[in-house]
């Protein structure tokens, strides 16, 4: 009897283990690629995960920061999604590249589709004269169910380094390299500073396959593990002396 607990406790935590590896990369609403050159023309997709299963999200309100505006915003068409973009006037205006910012896209509010339970979708938008005075950028977004819930994601990282419980998305901005096709956007960016515009952009979308990548690997592994924690457990059973 003994060896039968044993062989179940094994299989337990090997299951464990395969789903602790394989889930976390959804867990979020996240900002895809997770960073970008500053100053660069960027495309960025933020990913939604439906994280209950009796219920589906309907509507992401994503805020967009007033102390880092940003001159260049168009967004990509999303089936079975509205979008609406809303602009206003800045609390102080902004020195950038581009000249003097007054007003600037605060929010985007994609509604009228449905995530369902077990499933996640990208929201693609397209991002201009990203800031090079700061190293990241937070995208407080609300997250709205079929049941009425709203999920908050807002929680800037804790200085323990520890997570928030509904961690901000954030977009991390990196030194520019001066080699690559973002400079070459940036420096074609019309001299103007509109609030949104439709300007076309090079897609970026390596950073989000390579992240993709990574999570389907990690999930990997955590099957091979079940299956070595599967054959540990039958070895036992057949090494059990009979009575």
């Amino acid at each position: 009897m003994s060896v039968i607990r044993r062989a179940l406790t094994v299989t337990a935590t090997a299951t464990a283990l395969t789903l602790g590896f394989a889930l976390p990369a959804l867990a979020h609403v996240t900002v895809q690629p997770g960073s970008v050159e500053q100053g660069s023309f960027s495309k960025v997709a933020f990913r939604v995960p439906n994280e209950r299963d009796d219920a589906s999200t309907t509507k992401i309100e994503v805020t967009f920061p007033v102390d880092h505006p940003l001159p260049f915003v168009s967004v990509k068409p999303v089936p079975g999604w509205k979008a609406e973009v809303t602009e206003g006037k800045l609390p102080t205006p902004v020195q950038s590249q581009y000249g003097e910012i007054t007003e600037a896209v605060t929010k985007i509010t994609w509604s009228g589709g449905e995530v369902k339970p077990g499933e996640f979708q990208e929201f693609e938008v397209s991002l201009g004269g990203l800031p090079t005075t700061t190293d990241h950028l937070y995208f407080p977004t609300k997250q709205t169910y079929s049941s009425g819930e709203v999920v908050d994601w807002k929680d800037e990282p804790k200085t323990d380094g520890g997570e928030a419980e509904h961690p901000v998305p954030t977009l991390k901005l990196t030194p520019p390299t001066g080699d690559d096709h973002h400079g070459a956007a940036a420096s074609a960016a019309p001299s103007a500073a509109p609030a949104v515009a439709a300007s076309p952009v090079a897609a970026d979308a390596h950073d989000s396959a390579s992240s993709d990548g990574t999570a389907r690997l990690i999930g990997g592994i955590g099957v091979v593990v079940g299956i070595v924690g599967v054959g540990v457990a039958i070895a036992a059973l057949r090494r059990r002396p009979t009575a």
